[in-house]
């Protein structure tokens, strides 16, 4: 990246809000986002939220696509990649003094076991469908978890009653709050996924170990209206786009691949799935 860039970049980020709104599209990475959910999320008015992502995008770390009548903004990932590399290589010199610090944070990724922990609201539909998706299909090869950013919800008797249907072993599910697995002690996760969008715009600390990362969000099923048959049906259909997303992770040869590849294919199982959703 060429100085000018780089001094436009930063210059750009240097504003409160509009380093807000791109930490939030990181999270959401590569999946866009619709300024409405990022005002929302943020608290923004939507004339403020909309100099913000003109400024992003005029400096190239946002880019924006037109779907209907609606715009979604995403990160450019390239141009962050440049960025970045700015910052560690030209301006940074490369000093291990200093990228040593940041890389040895990075925990070694077990040859098999696999630590998986997936985050939403409540932990009460979708994080539980990919507990226990995860634990019966990844045939021994990880330790699926599940948590919730709320405190104090229960499981949905909806979600419970899809998960006896299809087979899956219930007795020891759990609500869970997202604190029990950032305590001392606690499993070291190789990947987090969120699976709703209020988990993934809630502002969160960087996850210890620097795992994978992933977001497959999914609509709330528990937000269903009409019949006991209409809400079945909503929730059995969020259980099968979990299931095609929890059997192409499962698929993956995670021990031949490295960490950008991995990432990669993570995030490539979610823009196939949503293809099919």
């Amino acid at each position: 990246m060429e100085t000018n860039d780089a001094s436009l970049a930063f210059a750009t980020l240097g504003h409160p809000g509009r380093l807000a709104v791109f930490r939030l599209l990181m999270r959401f990475a590569p999946r866009p986002v619709r300024p409405t959910e990022i005002a929302q999320a943020l608290g923004i008015k939507a004339n403020t939220l909309s100099h913000h992502l003109a400024d992003l995008t005029g400096c190239g770390l946002t880019q924006v696509r037109r779907e209907g009548r609606s715009l979604l903004y995403s990160v450019d990932l390239d141009r962050t990649e440049a960025l970045l590399g700015y910052l560690a290589l030209d301006l940074g010199r490369a000093r291990p003094d200093l990228l040593a610090p940041i890389l040895s944070q990075e925990a070694p990724m077990a040859e098999t076991g696999f630590n998986v922990l997936f985050i939403c609201s409540g932990n009460s539909a979708r994080s539980i469908f990919a507990e226990a998706l995860l634990r019966d299909l990844g045939q021994g090869g990880f330790i699926a978890h599940s948590a919730g950013t709320r405190p104090g919800t229960d499981l949905n008797p909806f979600a419970l009653e899809v998960l006896k249907r299809n087979g899956h072993r219930i007795d020891d599910l759990r609500a869970k709050h997202l604190s029990e697995f950032q305590a001392e002690g606690a499993p070291v996760m190789d990947f987090v996924f969120t699976v709703c969008d209020t988990a993934a715009a809630e502002e969160c600390p960087p996850w210890p170990g620097q795992p994978i990362t992933g977001h497959w969000g999914l609509p709330d099923p528990v937000k269903a209206q009409g019949t006991d048959a209409e809400k079945a049906l909503v929730f059995a259909q969020t259980y099968g786009s979990l299931r095609r997303r929890i059997e192409a992770f499962s698929a993956l040869p995670i021990a031949s691949l490295d960490r950008m590849s991995l990432q990669r294919r993570v995030d490539q199982i979610d823009a196939d799935a949503l293809s099919r959703d």
